[in-house]
């Protein structure tokens, strides 16, 4: 009896696979142990690597996503004119047995010569650049909400109780205080003098929160922490200039995204975090040509600064459906079905930026004090499963929003007259009550004539 053989058909004849590391890089072009290379990582590393490339004829190459060390290589062998396959490393694990440098840029090779890697998904150039800039402003808005920490912190040992009778001690009231405080202040009726006259807390009440205990080994960590503060705000508001910049630049250069002009929106409360200088209401609306992504309840302006710089514009279109959108952003659930039964329904772990401000919005909505369609549907869910699955949920339904007002170009339709599905049984009883009405001709007369 004849031995049946398998065989799978080679996609990309002329491939290559990529090992990415820190200090070296290893290239395989083939399966022989003559067709394996070891490269630098340094910039003529990687052009020799491309040149190798070209002579054995490669026209794609898949490599890692391994932390940043790919990034490099990516764009060499992009301005070469080579196709580099950007692929999850999960999706490259070897077969089992003895792991080496060789063997997995061997495998990769041949997963990709077979056609079994799929690309990552890329923002383009512009979105990337973007994408660095508020990075960089969200580190250091952690770096400063920390230094923040420690400021309370050191006015607490100082029995400086300022968080007491001040909802914010960065802010108008609390930040003029610190800084008199730290230039040699004591006196607690001269530091209450400089209360904001927005604040809640009378003057006398603010002045019996200052005495101080004269620490002065506190009083010199206070001081350092207001200076580091001081500092990070001065980046931040660097940020936000070239932040400006980048969108300034994107949309004069496009003449379909500079034509769009919308209203101010003077209901969307600002937060403190948000850019300065910067009306992100037009330049998103501008940005989306045409569509007006702050018209969605629960949305912030940091919500669609993280849309504009993590995806972008042709970044969405990329996604064939919204449901392609969902499942990259894992706000999907990841069924898994045996025997044509549901094993499993979780979604997957793992998030990004953008999935944690959807999420953030999610909770916003979530918040609502007013009725709307969202915050029904938030209710509903946080009423069955939980807060923490509502939010998921949310969530996804706002990146399947999204994803319809900017690919198909629609505006935000408020579905007022959604209805659950207790609420389609009433409206199904009521119309078919209203056909048999019709069908028998019946008429107010008929009816008062059966009650008499």
């Amino acid at each position: 009896m004849e031995q049946k053989e398998i065989s799978m058909k080679v996609v990309n004849p002329n491939a290559a696979g990529v090992d990415i590391g820190s200090r070296s890089h290893w290239a395989a072009v083939g399966q022989r142990s003559d067709e394996v290379q070891e490269f630098g990582v340094f910039n003529d590393d990687l052009k020799r690597m491309a040149l190798w490339f070209k002579e054995n004829k490669i026209k794609t190459v898949a490599i890692e996503s391994t932390g940043t060390y790919w990034q490099s290589l990516y764009a060499v062998l992009l301005s070469e004119g080579i196709e580099v396959i950007l692929c999850n490393g999960k999706f490259t694990k070897n077969i089992k047995g003895k792991k080496t440098d060789i063997k997995d840029c061997q495998w990769i090779q041949k997963l990709h010569s077979l056609g079994l890697l799929s690309n990552s998904f890329l923002p383009d150039k512009q979105t990337e650049q973007l994408r660095t800039y508020c990075r960089q402003r969200a580190l250091l808005l952690d770096s400063s909400a920390s230094a923040c920490k420690k400021i309370q912190k050191y006015l607490r040992l100082l029995n400086l109780r300022l968080d007491v009778v001040v909802n914010d001690i960065v802010g108008q009231t609390g930040l003029a205080i610190i800084k008199s405080i730290c230039e040699g202040e004591t006196n607690p009726e001269k530091l209450s003098e400089l209360r904001h006259y927005n604040c809640r807390k009378s003057r006398e009440e603010i002045s019996k929160a200052l005495h101080s205990n004269g620490r002065e080994d506190y009083l010199f960590a206070l001081k350092q922490e207001l200076d580091m503060y001081q500092m990070f705000q001065i980046k931040i508001g660097q940020c936000d200039i070239e932040i400006q910049k980048m969108l300034d630049r994107i949309i004069e250069n496009d003449d379909n995204k500079r034509q769009h002009h919308i209203e101010k929106k003077p209901h969307k409360k600002i937060n403190k975090n948000s850019p300065k200088n910067i009306d992100l209401n037009m330049k998103s609306y501008q940005y989306f040509e045409g569509v007006d992504l702050m018209a969605i309840e629960g949305m912030s302006y940091s919500t669609v600064l993280s849309i504009m710089s993590e995806v972008g514009l042709e970044g969405i279109k990329q996604f064939t459906t919204a449901k392609h959108f969902a499942s990259w952003l894992r706000l999907a659930p990841n069924n898994k079905i045996s025997g044509g039964k549901i094993l499993s329904s979780k979604v997957p772990k793992g998030s990004n930026r953008l999935k944690i401000a959807l999420r953030n919005a999610a909770n916003a909505i979530g918040n609502l004090k007013e009725s709307t369609p969202l915050r029904d549907f938030f209710q509903k869910i946080n009423f069955r499963k939980g807060r923490v699955s509502a939010i998921s949920a949310t969530a996804r339904k706002l990146a399947v929003i999204i994803w319809n007002m900017v690919v198909k170009n629609k505006p935000y339709y408020n579905p007022k007259e959604y209805l659950y599905l207790d609420q389609k049984r009433k409206l199904g009883l009521v119309k078919r009550i209203q056909k048999q009405i019709t069908k028998f001709e019946l008429s107010k007369e008929n009816f008062e004539f059966v009650t008499n």
